[in-house]
């Protein structure tokens, strides 16, 4: 699939890594649509890119802002799953004689915003994209937590789950010529993951990764390039980390 013309919508883009997304692809020649409930952030995206706010967590709204998209353009031919919070809570804290245990309502939540929300959102999206018959491509932002992070129990749950729905609507969404993959970044340089991470452990992150530096936006947003282009990539969990293991 050639990028220039397409019409992508980029969920969370108004913001850090789904920014940089939606900026590149535009500047590649994409008509991208942003869908984010940050609405100040919308205000101030660039021209060029369309915007609509959105809750990825609530099915009618999804559906309905997936419907003037249509409207708008006669089709999606991407979807970019990237909306999601960065959340972390160890399972265990004996520091807290009041909540020793994970809460299970922020667990909850978690996989309501990062994983549900994958799942509301791909429905809307591949219905329509099924009913114009559409050659499409989904394209989940997952993470390297989803192989089990220290401190992140719902998270990478979450990313897990992210990922298992991606190989599995692969298999599915083929035979209707829709492709599905995942890309798992390793710790991006964005304001949501210092916000997240503690100053000592973002210098334990670099000292074990090999290129001893965080990713930066674009270049996930470039890998998201090769899968868009590349239409013989179908189920594939990409790792964008600089080598990193955790």
């Amino acid at each position: 699939m050639e990028i220039e013309g397409t019409i992508v919508l980029v969920t969370g883009g108004a913001n850090g890594l789904g920014l940089a997304i939606s900026e590149y692809l535009s500047a590649k020649g994409a008509k991208v649509v942003v869908a984010d409930l940050d609405m100040d952030a919308l205000k101030i995206l660039p021209d060029k890119i369309e915007r609509y706010q959105m809750d990825v967590t609530k099915p009618a709204d999804v559906k309905s802002v997936v419907e003037k998209i249509i409207k708008q353009h006669d089709r999606i031919d991407v979807l970019i799953n990237n909306a999601g919070v960065i959340f972390s809570e160890s399972f265990v804290d004996i520091t807290n004689p009041d909540g020793i245990m994970h809460d299970y309502g922020r667990f909850k939540d978690s996989l309501t915003v990062n994983l549900d929300s994958v799942f509301i959102v791909t429905s809307a999206v591949v219905e329509e994209m099924v009913q114009r018959r559409i050659k499409g491509n989904i394209i989940n932002i997952s993470s390297i937590s989803a192989r089990g992070n220290e401190g992140q129990t719902a998270y990478s749950a979450a990313k897990a789950g992210v990922n298992a729905m991606t190989i599995t609507w692969s298999k599915e969404l083929a035979r209707i010529g829709i492709r599905c993959n995942a890309i798992a970044p390793g710790f991006i340089g964005t304001d949501s993951t210092h916000a997240a991470l503690s100053v000592s452990t973002v210098k334990h992150i670099l000292s074990h990764t090999p290129l001893k530096r965080l990713g930066v936006p674009k270049e996930v947003a470039k890998a998201i390039v090769s899968i868009i282009e590349n239409e013989f990539i179908n189920g594939v969990i990409l790792d964008v980390n600089g080598g990193l293991t955790i």
